[in-house]
């Protein structure tokens, strides 16, 4: 019993009903003008459908009072784009009118009718309002009394349940709009999945360093070492506060301007720090690195981060190559390090997961694992 009243507790029973009553003052205006063609009203909803703008309105008002308080109802609240849109615009407002005419119908009758029993069984005659005038009076109508009431619940809920429905279908999103959402959907969970990899990247390699200059320091015992390394630990450090605070910009949508993405004409911060935590970095570049465009040399910078960090991490501060290249159309990448004494299997690691991501995006290719006693990692990017 309480589920079956459930409705009468929730708002949108009642919001559902106001909203299949309110086309029913258009019709009300009506019959004052003309009570002979009650019909006229329903056919002045065929030009008014066409209105792109109506579209949106109707949206916005189902929206508040069919699905008050729903985050996604399935009901657009965009103009009409196609004619398609339209017609299914005008549908709607024939249906709901429709609905609101039983809605009314119901709303007078059946309390009406439950008045003219109530009556009947306290002995006076029927009034003729909803019952025949000439039902006799009789005690027994008492039981009969909640019946149009009962009836009458059933049809408010049953009707705002189908005017809802009736709503997601003609008012819902059109196949266009269901595309762009899908596809708005899509670059915000590509946009998650490159901030996931701008914060795993440039964090990851910073305590890295960390860890392996702290470790370097303590272990050689040196002064002048340890006074290195722990400038080196608050260069990048610092660096990466800056890579933090630009991600979380973007993640709150900060209106004032952010500093820029670090490029390869930065990749020398990146050596530097390889090499202050005790690792001897051979790097050579050749090329007009400074030529290569914006979102491949960024995404290259984070590569080469994610290859330098991935190094120090298994290896420690071991020999590392670094050949970077720009030739005609390509950018190539390659990172070279002596093998620890556990080989790793190849592929493993969301940091080297994130660098065939970063490749396989800009249409490029990646290769990482042990070759030759080491383990590289080689990377070319169009630069098309």
């Amino acid at each position: 019993m309480p589920r079956l009243l459930s409705p009468l507790l929730r708002a949108a029973t009642y919001t559902r009903l106001l909203h299949l009553w309110v086309p029913m003052l258009m019709v009300s205006v009506w019959l004052f003008i003309d009570p002979s063609t009650p019909w006229m009203p329903a056919l002045f909803l065929v030009p008014l459908g066409l209105v792109p703008a109506v579209r949106r309105g109707e949206g916005v008002q189902a929206r508040l009072m069919l699905t008050p308080g729903e985050p996604d109802p399935g009901i657009s609240e965009a103009p009409a784009a196609t004619w398609r849109d339209r017609l299914r615009t005008v549908l709607w407002l024939e249906v709901r009118m429709a609905l609101g005419a039983a809605a009314m119908f119901a709303s007078v009758w059946l309390p009406a009718a439950a008045f003219e029993l109530a009556r009947c069984a306290w002995g006076a005659p029927s009034a003729g309002m909803a019952l025949p005038d000439w039902l006799p009076s009789h005690r027994a109508w008492a039981l009969l009394t909640p019946l149009p009431l009962l009836v009458f619940y059933g049809v408010v809920v049953g009707l705002g349940e189908l005017v809802t429905a009736a709503a997601r279908r003609l008012l819902g999103p059109s196949a266009a709009e269901r595309l762009a959402a899908l596809e708005q959907r899509t670059e915000q969970l590509l946009e998650r999945t490159r901030i996931a990899r701008e914060l795993h990247d440039s964090i990851g390699h910073a305590l890295t360093l960390a860890v392996v200059q702290a470790g370097a320091a303590r272990a050689a015992g040196d002064p002048e070492f340890t006074e290195r390394a722990l400038a080196a630990v608050e260069d990048t450090g610092r660096a990466a506060l800056e890579d933090l605070e630009r991600v979380l910009g973007v993640l709150r949508e900060a209106e004032r301007p952010l500093s820029a993405r670090p490029t390869l004409t930065d990749a020398g911060r990146l050596l530097e720090s390889a090499r202050a935590s005790g690792a001897k970095v051979d790097a050579e570049v050749t090329g007009p690195v400074e030529a290569v465009p914006g979102p491949v040399s960024r995404e290259g910078y984070r590569i080469l981060q994610e290859a330098l960090t991935n190094a120090l991490r298994h290896a420690g501060p071991v020999p590392v190559r670094v050949r970077v290249a720009v030739t005609d159309g390509t950018l190539a990448l390659d990172v070279r390090n002596p093998l620890p004494g556990a080989m790793p299997g190849p592929g493993r690691g969301s940091g080297l997961r994130g660098i065939r991501e970063r490749a396989a995006l800009l249409g490029g290719s990646a290769a990482t694992g042990p070759e030759e006693g080491d383990w590289r990692v080689r990377v070319e990017l169009p630069l098309g």
